[in-house]
């Protein structure tokens, strides 16, 4: 079905930026019958949503006309959660209505309030904006809500999310009743139901969800990694998959920083974008993507909204995104309005388990590879090279030069300096040894057994070759191997059985590892971040007797006897292997108290007694 021709200047736009066919949530919402019903759409980012709800307004707006006369108050008033999607909504509302005359105005934090006021003033007809904003101007009396007819609440649950339940209250509380009001979510939860109930009239359920699969136009890929290689690793991925435009996510702003120096050093053309930049540096950012000056951007989830570059074609989480709806609002950047994209999910080997939850929750299939090498990723350029469309489908010039050069030269040197130039602008790809895209063995993951039975392993002794490394924490800092031991298999990427002696003194603490994962062990030690403690290689701790500190090297009570540590006991009152006459406190995990001498006060005064 076509786009609806009621209205030709709305028609002639869409004709002009390439838009032949409607969109499922366009052709849903456009539906007749539906142009002075309120709706309650579920959709996905990338959809066509700003189109759908653009066309849905149209008969409210222009009211069968093709041009807008001045007003003095807006008609139709558009919320969105982030800066960046207020931007895109507008620029797409511009085009879509350029020849009606409507005048836009955006209404957004980090820009000039005093300047916005003075548009709204002059008058608009479609204000977009965030809420924060958006209530600024209305307590201030620059925003006048009385000749809405039109609200719209694009991406609703990101903004309940936010915070933002005061705020969309007060503005919808502000607004006539006999608006309509359009609701688009990418689910429908309890929140959503409960704010539309309270502010729609009837309205008609449109479900774009049900039954579609997650992302069907973006193929996921998940890339097997060492910890303290993932920067290495993400320059020859962006250099294996070549995308005209691409996205990096990090989780935090230092490692946007991190990531940006990085890249900018390898030669990529890359710009950054993070929650403490100013709004003109990220709408400068967001221009350069899209003009093709810069190739790569990296950022927090503060783009995983409000971010349409038609080249974007691939998505790259550096971090593995906290929950799965972070995953697929990072992803929806690319594969939008029936493009193909990609999206990569950067796995350090021992967050692996992690990533395969996150995919699960997201209800997505990916498949696993590794790091592309130095290799592949020359083969790749070679086939790129020859299939070129200036050597395959261009035309052969007959200028003089061209002649000149063929003349002079051989085909073998003219070759071999085109090659040279075409690889002169290409990013420096890293020298990495791939890791094992194969998941751990049930032996190392501890899993039951095919007969159901918990495969078991002996204790092993290290003292003569495994390797020892010392913790910044001590019997000071009540160091215990119930912590210890969780933490070391968290930090290092190992077992509990690959743990050998652990020798807890005043200051530090040793423990020894198994030979055959000193390596993996370091691996993941470098690439961890543990602001708790440090983990350093160290030679073999001092033997019982000797003294460190004035103290005892270790717990007396404790062997050279490698140990295996058991579950710490439940915590119940009266729980599961208590033991009789034992303090409450003690029960509980609290440590005891004890005197100058390094007793416990409880086991001293049982002497008294005694």
């Amino acid at each position: 079905m076509p786009f609806p021709d009621t209205y030709p200047a709305l028609t002639r736009a869409l004709q002009a930026r390439g838009y032949e066919q409607p969109t499922p949530v366009q052709e849903a919402v456009l539906e007749p019958g539906h142009e002075d019903q309120d709706l309650l759409v579920s959709a996905q980012t990338g959809s066509g949503k700003t189109v759908a709800f653009g066309m849905a307004f149209a008969p409210s707006l222009l009211e069968g006309g093709e041009r807008l006369a001045p007003v003095s108050a807006p008609s139709i008033l558009i919320i969105t959660p982030t800066r960046e999607l207020a931007l895109q909504v507008q620029s797409e509302l511009t085009w879509l209505y350029a020849e009606t005359g409507a005048k836009i105005a955006s209404c957004i934090g980090g820009t000039d309030a005093r300047r916005e006021a003075r548009a709204l003033e002059r008058g608009v007809h479609i204000v977009v904006g965030t809420p924060g904003r958006l209530c600024d101007h209305l307590s201030r009396g620059k925003l006048d809500l009385s000749g809405l007819r039109v609200v719209v609440l694009d991406e609703a649950d990101e903004m309940l999310d936010m915070g933002f339940r005061e705020e969309l209250e007060q503005i919808l509380d502000a607004s006539p009743q006999d608006r309509r009001t359009l609701l688009f979510s990418a689910t429908i939860a309890r929140e959503i139901a409960s704010l539309a109930k309270r502010y729609q009239k009837n309205a008609k359920r449109i479900d774009m969800g049900a039954g579609q699969k997650q992302h069907s136009d973006i193929t996921y890929r998940c890339v097997i990694t060492a910890p303290h290689e993932m920067e290495r690793s993400l320059v020859n991925v962006l250099r294996y998959y070549d995308s005209p435009t691409a996205m990096v996510f990090c989780n935090t702003r230092a490692l946007v920083g991190q990531v940006q120096a990085e890249l900018l050093e390898r030669g990529f053309a890359s710009v950054a974008i993070s929650g403490e930049m100013g709004q003109n540096e990220r709408s400068r950012a967001i221009e350069s993507l899209r003009s093709g000056i810069a190739r790569v951007c990296v950022a927090t989830d503060v783009a995983a909204r409000g971010i349409d570059v038609p080249a974007l074609g691939l998505v790259i989480h550096a971090s593995i995104p906290s929950s799965s709806e972070t995953l697929l609002h990072r992803s929806g950047r690319t594969g939008r309005a029936g493009r193909k994209g990609t999206s990569v999910l950067m796995v350090p080997y021992n967050q692996r388990r992690r990533a395969e939850r996150l995919l699960g929750l997201a209800k997505i299939k990916a498949e696993w590879e590794s790091v592309p090498t130095a290799e592949v990723i020359a083969r790749q350029d070679a086939e790129r090279l020859l299939e070129d469309p200036v050597l395959a489908e261009g035309e052969v010039s007959s200028n003089s030069l061209v002649s000149s050069l063929v003349e002079r030269y051989d085909a073998q040197r003219l070759a071999t300096a085109l090659v040279s130039f075409y690889t002169a602008k290409l990013p420096k790809v890293e020298d990495i040894r791939p890791v094992s895209i194969e998941p751990p063995s049930r032996r190392e993951r501890g899993e039951r057994s095919e007969k159901g039975e918990r495969a078991r392993s002996e204790p092993r002794s290290y003292e003569s070759n495994g390797a020892w490394f010392r913790l910044s924490v001590g019997r000071k800092d009540k160091a215990d191997p119930k912590w210890l031991v969780p933490l070391i298999c968290r930090l290092g990427g190992v077992q509990k059985r690959d743990i050998g002696s652990i020798r807890i003194q005043q200051d530090q603490s040793f423990f020894q590892i198994s030979e055959d994962k000193v390596e993996r062990f370091n691996s993941c030690r470098a690439g961890a971040e543990h602001d708790e403690v440090s983990i350093e290689p160290a030679s073999a701790p001092p033997a019982e007797g000797e003294r460190t500190g004035g103290r005892s090297s270790r717990r007396p009570s404790r062997g050279d006897a490698p140990r295996r540590e058991r579950a710490p006991r439940s915590e119940g009152r009266f729980g599961k292997g208590a033991k009789t006459g034992e303090k409450e406190s003690e029960r509980s995990g609290a440590p005891r108290k004890r005197n100058a001498g390094g007793s416990r006060s409880g086991e001293r005064s049982s002497r008294r007694r005694s």
